[in-house]
């Protein structure tokens, strides 16, 4: 059999259960999120149920014991809820309107000939069967499945000896120590010479992926599809993206995860929003009042930091997130170093001499910008060095000129009532410009990338990427 989709320029990427790292696993919300994290393909383990229903559903048995194969549809709904065990049907429909593959991992082997069976009747064109027993893919094979077939390869077992009759030999090795070294020239050429691909087990880890992503496999499973192949490993991208309080699409708006999303993507910037609690600790949080964001109350600013880690975080978008915290300044500095990104600091409460002394004690100042809606912070921030880049808006001034002289700015940033013409004005200076859009309208999109600024600031940096993306291909760049 050939499939030309088996041939990719780069490791599909592959969603563990969806983005599972986002929304509970095998649920619609992960599948969801893969799509909109750009994942190629989403893994999907599927049970038959004791009326034949098939389901997205990982463990064997119910929380009570219960094998999935002996209990019908409806009961398991009323054990699990349809939000952790929705119907192959359901999850097949929204990959056919989102454009994404599907990965099969048949957890009963009496499901393998339904469920390729109904993914052909639905015209599913890239889907993989994965199975655990090579005498299953023999009888696939037998009964002329059109898609390819994988065999499961636990740790420490020989995949050749396993996969016989498998097209794809899928590497379970995550809880191994550095499997990536038994990937050597010679397990590729052996794998050329009997026409097997490989699948990588899933990784977290974006230093690890930056390393499998070199090896010619056909594609990577993750929690975190973002990080198989992130916005900056894809092309030389002309304009940098800014995540307005992280991937808050993704995850909680000033949140570590909505920073790791964003990160982990490849995205250059990740704007966060920096008050002080009542005993001078810097934490990250947009409102001066907890209401909206945590399931606390009061004012920011009178809290102590003992009290805001109590709260809760995240709930307010998904009960997924019920354990997210607010951040410190100094953990968002640490997590972007190790990601080697950049941070949009907007100084709302925090007093700017004891955030530019945080900055400079993670070693950041050369990796940070400023701005506040208080002139006053901007100007304290000035007196203490020369070096913070500062960010002036054009919207706050009636030249440009003016705009340019205040305060020694790095940054001029241009909102959608602004002349964006001006930004050509600016190309040989040593100002950079940056556009905030916090929609997502493709055709302001659109003018964006024809007006090329050297950054802008988004609520939807993977709507925007994807959509430069897809002018790129369109323009055959």
């Amino acid at each position: 059999m050939i499939f030309d989709w088996l041939s990719p320029s780069h490791p599909l990427t592959i969603a563990h259960r969806g983005a599972s790292a986002y929304a509970p696993a095998n649920s619609i919300a992960a599948f969801e999120c893969a799509a909109q994290l750009g994942a190629d393909m989403w893994e999907v383990d599927i049970h038959l149920t004791a009326d034949g229903q098939m389901i997205a559903h990982h463990d064997d048995a119910l929380p009570d014991g219960r094998l999935i194969r002996n209990v019908d549809y409806g009961e398991i709904c009323c054990t699990v809820s349809y939000e952790v065990a929705p119907l192959l049907q359901d999850v097949t429909a929204l990959a056919l309107r989102l454009g994404c593959g599907l990965y099969a991992d048949i957890k009963s082997d009496d499901a393998a000939a339904s469920v390729s069976e109904y993914l052909s009747s639905c015209g599913v064109e890239r889907a993989i069967i994965g199975v655990r027993n090579d005498d299953t893919i023999t009888q696939l094979k037998a009964a002329a499945t059109p898609y390819p077939c994988a065999i499961m390869v636990p740790a420490h077992a020989d995949p050749f000896s396993l996969g016989v009759e498998a097209d794809i030999l899928h590497l379970c090795w995550e809880k191994m120590d550095d499997p990536q070294k038994l990937l050597d020239i010679h397990f590729f050429e052996r794998c050329a010479t009997l026409g097997k691909k490989v699948v990588l087990w899933h990784e977290q880890d974006p230093e690890k992926i930056r390393v499998l992503r070199k090896l010619p496999v056909l594609g990577i499973c993750s929690d975190r599809p973002e990080i198989v192949n992130p916005y900056h490993a894809q092309t030389n991208r002309p304009i940098c993206i800014v995540c307005h309080r992280g991937a808050n699409m993704i995850a909680p708006e000033n949140t570590l995860p909505a920073m790791h999303a964003a990160f982990g993507a490849g995205f250059s910037h990740v704007e966060i929003d920096v008050h002080v609690t009542a005993a001078g600790e810097l934490v990250i949080i947009h409102d001066p009042s907890l209401e909206r964001t945590t399931n606390g109350a009061g004012l920011v600013c009178e809290q102590t930091l003992a009290r805001l880690r109590e709260l809760d975080a995240g709930s307010w978008m998904s009960n997924f997130f019920v354990d997210a915290k607010i951040p410190t300044l100094t953990e968002a500095l640490e997590l972007a170093s190790g990601y080697q990104g950049k941070l949009y600091i907007e100084l709302k409460n925090a007093p700017a001499e004891t955030v530019w002394r945080a900055v400079l004690a993670a070693g950041m100042e050369e990796d940070c910008f400023f701005w506040s809606f208080s002139a006053s912070s901007l100007r304290d921030l000035r007196a203490l060095s020369p070096k913070p880049k500062i960010m002036a808006r054009r919207q706050d001034f009636g030249t440009l000129a003016q705009a340019l002289q205040f305060l020694e700015p790095s940054i001029i940033e241009f909102a959608g009532c602004d002349d964006w013409s001006e930004i050509c004005d600016m190309q040989d200076s040593d100002h950079k410009s940056m556009i905030a859009y916090n929609g997502s309208d493709l055709t302001i999109f659109s003018k964006i990338e024809k007006v090329r600024p050297d950054l802008v600031n988004l609520d939807q940096p993977f709507l925007f990427s994807n959509f430069v993306e897809h002018l790129s291909y369109l323009n055959g760049k």
